[in-house]
């Protein structure tokens, strides 16, 4: 399925998810969030997900933002389908659960909410288009940039810091000039219809 960005300018469409609690496979037990659960200057919410390899190589640097970030919060969203009768002819990865992603949350100790999005109508509404793919949003939570979060898939040779980047020129309120850079990785994983949950 072909989905469309955001623009720069455009407000963050608003969501209420459940998220994991970093507790284990075991437990059922999730938290909701909603747009309004995050109040720092700038928002980055990313798209990504268990399996992909480009997502898992991403982990770390998507912690290390906002560990160093004071004044960002950042938010995962998992919307890959994930059951084989939803899936027609597209692949669907049952490891993008939401039980898996409360396990990896605890063995990765994630340091930010991991949502799911089980309707994919929160990735629709964004045009997240695979998994990593970012969006900053500034205080206003209008679009300052979404795309790739560098330039290096693995990481060893990162030239330009691209959310970062945007971060910076919120924190100094300053105008973000990089354009759009095309995120890099797997792409999403729709179910056949969208009208199935």
């Amino acid at each position: 399925m072909q989905v469309d960005p955001i623009a720069p300018g455009e407000g963050a469409p608003e969501f209420e998810l459940p998220g994991v609690t970093g507790e284990g496979f075991a437990t059922l037990d999730f938290e909701t969030y909603t747009l309004e659960n995050f109040d720092a200057a700038a928002l980055v919410v990313v798209f990504t997900c268990n399996h992909c390899p480009t997502a898992q190589a991403y982990q770390d640097r998507i912690k290390a933002i906002q560990a160093e970030y004071d004044d960002a919060d950042v938010v995962a969203i998992n919307s890959n389908n994930t059951i084989e009768e939803h899936a027609g002819d597209n692949e669907y990865y049952p490891t993008d659960s939401i039980e898996h992603m409360n396990a990896r949350s605890e063995i990765e100790e994630f340091n930010f909410p991991y949502l799911r999005d089980e309707s994919q109508a929160v990735a629709k509404a964004y045009g997240a288009q695979c998994t990593p793919h970012t969006f900053v949003f500034d205080e206003n939570r209008e679009l300052v940039y979404e795309g790739a979060i560098d330039d290096d898939r693995e990481g060893e040779n990162v030239t330009e810091r691209y959310v970062r980047g945007a971060l910076d020129a919120i924190q100094s309120n300053e105008d973000y000039p990089t354009d759009t850079v095309s995120p890099m990785g797997c792409s999403t994983k729709w179910k056949a219809t969208h009208e199935l949950v």
